[in-house]
């Protein structure tokens, strides 16, 4: 069975995109606060939050590799083509013009898919590319991503198989980490060794460094994908 192992990154839309109501019901818990230094500080917490829904953010990087092959594509935003590719490369980065081209393209590919592998991709990722394409009427061609959550097929979330369905709640032996702290553990690179996270991607977007998003985006795929040979190799089966 043909798997693929993806990942996205997205940045918020700009505050200009809202109207004022939609920004008085975004700011709302910070334009509580009667104090003018812990409403600024609340309203920036809230800002940042912005990247995590796609009613206020969109997908700016989706990046797959066949974990098999270790062939793939990176579909990435970009003003203009930010170089020439090697097209014998296992690795292909694709710029896009915007967001829709981006969607289109990744559902292209998805369907010759029979099996998709994330780190907590139906927590985010699925979701999130579900709702993006339904608000810019791209097509999805994989609609069976959020299906039974107690099986592998035709999702496998990663970040749900190592903590077995969270089991044992927050806290408990098998309380859920990020993607770093499981890389770390078990002695993978992290996606975050080259000093770039997800949290620089509305900075780096900003100062046109698309590529550099690309490749944070591109590492975090490698690191999932060794994540799952190792939970194939050693806890693939544990119910």
């Amino acid at each position: 069975m043909a798997t693929l192992v993806f990942d996205i990154e997205t940045a918020a839309l700009p505050i200009e995109h809202f109207d004022e109501t939609q920004q008085e019901y975004l700011f709302r818990d910070a334009n509580k606060l009667p104090d003018p230094v812990a409403r600024h500080a609340r309203k920036g917490e809230l800002e940042m939050q912005l990247n995590l829904y796609p009613f206020t953010a969109r997908v700016v990087c989706i990046a797959m590799l066949n974990p098999d092959s270790l062939r793939g594509q990176v579909l990435f935003t970009a003003e203009d083509n930010d170089g020439t590719e090697d097209e014998a490369a296992p690795v292909q980065f694709v710029p896009c013009m915007d967001e829709g081209e981006l969607l289109t393209a990744f559902w292209d590919v998805a369907k010759h898919y029979d099996t998709v592998v994330t780190f907590n991709g139906r927590g985010f990722d699925v979701p999130f590319i579900y709702l993006r394409s339904a608000l810019l009427n791209v097509p999805i061609s994989r609609k069976d991503w959020l299906g039974y959550r107690f099986q592998t097929e035709p999702h496998c979330d990663l970040a749900e198989q190592f903590t077995f369905y969270s089991v044992s709640g927050r806290d408990g032996a098998a309380k859920r980490f990020n993607l770093d702290f499981y890389c770390k553990a078990f002695g993978i690179e992290s996606p975050k060794a080259q000093g770039v996270t997800g949290m620089d991607v509305n900075r780096l977007l900003a100062a046109g460094q698309y590529r550099q998003i690309a490749e944070y985006c591109l590492r975090d795929v490698h690191a999932t994908v060794s994540l799952y040979q190792i939970w194939k190799e050693r806890l693939s089966g544990i119910r």
